[in-house]
């Protein structure tokens, strides 16, 4: 039997369960506006970056999979098993953008493939969501960092064509972000988490929202509610995107 929803939030540490309050039909529907994006700006060092890298922009699906596999670009190729692109669907509603791949990603080529990609599928399913359905999964850098460090800069330069050619394909309704690494890379900001959680960022005309990395709700379990209202807001962004009239509660 498959587990219910109520079972995914307590795998999250999420309880007691928060329902959302039904709506009398005598009682009129509050109505919220929607959130204006946050507008920030692209440092010069990542702009400088962008450039079409050797025509990553104009690539396919095969030939950018193919760009990443052999890719040089940075000392993070030269001690990997394998790259990790991505992995779901490549029509998706919503792209989750992770920081980079750890030892079990590098060794099997997928992304969240461990305890904190067992956690990321019980968060989506929280949702009703799962990958591959709807859902791609990719990280800010496409191999795997030496010890499982937090990607440098100059290695999410290298991978940002990547990621771009990615997020333009897949052509999201929704992105978002784990952790302060897939923040910097797509946004170009570098600030705390806690000062960037709740808010509509956007990328490209996409709304963004910033949330926290599964491995740091591993090791800090009180965060896994704060997590779980960042879900809940990006729920109702994407409502909002799917369904303009529709209000934000």
């Amino acid at each position: 039997m498959m587990p219910t929803r109520e079972q995914y939030l307590a795998e999250m540490g999420i309880k007691p369960l928060w329902r959302q309050r039904q709506t009398s039909l005598n009682e009129p529907e509050r109505v919220e506006s929607m959130p204006p994006a946050t507008t920030v700006p692209q440092p010069q060092s990542v702009i400088a970056v962008q450039s079409d890298a050797g025509g990553i922009a104009e690539m396919d699906w095969e030939g950018l999979e193919q760009r990443i596999a052999n890719c040089r670009a940075c000392a993070l190729g030269e001690h990997r098993q394998q790259a990790v692109p991505g992995v779901g669907d490549r029509q998706a509603d919503w792209l989750i953008i992770g920081e980079g791949p750890g030892a079990e990603e590098d060794a099997r080529g997928e992304p969240f493939v461990g305890q904190a990609g067992k956690l990321l599928d019980n968060m989506l399913a929280a949702l009703d969501l799962r990958r591959g359905n709807k859902v791609y999964i990719a990280n800010a850098v496409k191999c795997r960092p030496p010890g499982n460090r937090t990607p440098e800069p100059g290695e999410m330069a290298a991978c940002r064509p990547f990621l771009e050619r990615q997020i333009a394909l897949i052509r999201p309704r929704l992105i978002v972000l784990l952790g302060k690494a897939a923040v910097h890379s797509v946004l170009g900001i570098d600030q705390s988490l806690a000062s960037l959680r709740g808010k509509r960022f956007s990328y490209q005309d996409i709304p963004v929202v910033v949330t926290y990395h599964p491995a740091y709700l591993l090791r800090n379990l009180p965060e896994k509610a704060k997590a779980w209202e960042d879900l809940l807001f990006a729920r109702r962004l994407m409502g909002a995107v799917c369904e303009p009239q529709l209000p934000i509660d």
